[in-house]
């Protein structure tokens, strides 16, 4: 898949750059992501490049992987990033700290979902997140997820461990409406 733009009112999500690597390096480096992450510990700027040379390209030229880098409209600093594993419609998404609490997520993510339903034949959106990852489950939640349990998730450790996680989806055929039925926290 050739790698394409989205938009919204507030965002621009576009391919990740040579540029934005001392940003992912950084933002990764954020404790948050040691506790609720995925990513390699402790989080170094080759793991970056890594990830904007290899590992997002190789996602879109497979076609099993679509990651967008988060910038506001008309700039060029890297808020955050967010992707969609085709194969199973998993979402993942992550803000660097001076982003966080101001709806960016759940926007970015919303034009990812409606982005892979209207491109794919993807016909269930999936989410997880490490229990206790309180701003993800709400991100989900804010984009009409429906919660289906705390369980093992589908993404391992970093070791290789099983995670136990909060997960959530969304068929294409459901409203985008908050449901009931998230934990209390």
């Amino acid at each position: 898949m050739t790698p394409f733009a989205l938009e919204t009112a507030r965002l621009t999500l576009d391919q990740l750059t040579d540029a934005d690597v001392d940003d992912v390096a950084r933002y990764c480096a954020e404790p948050v992501f040691e506790r609720f992450m995925v990513t390699p510990w402790p989080y170094t700027r080759n793991d970056a490049v890594g990830f904007i040379e290899g590992y997002a390209p190789k996602g879109w030229t497979t076609d099993r992987e679509w990651t967008w880098a988060i910038r506001e409209r008309g700039e060029s600093a890297l808020l955050g990033v967010v992707s969609v594993r085709l194969e199973g419609g998993m979402v993942g998404y992550w803000l660097g700290s001076p982003y966080r609490g101001r709806g960016i997520l759940p926007e970015a993510l919303e034009a990812v979902i409606d982005t892979t339903f209207a491109r794919t034949d993807v016909d269930r959106m999936r989410w997880e997140c490490t229990v206790g990852n309180v701003a993800s489950m709400r991100v989900a939640q804010k984009c009409g997820f429906r919660f289906t349990g705390e369980q093992t998730g589908r993404i391992p450790n970093r070791d290789g461990s099983p995670i136990q996680c909060w997960t959530g989806e969304m068929l294409r055929t459901d409203d985008r409406t908050p449901k009931e039925g998230w934990p209390a926290v």
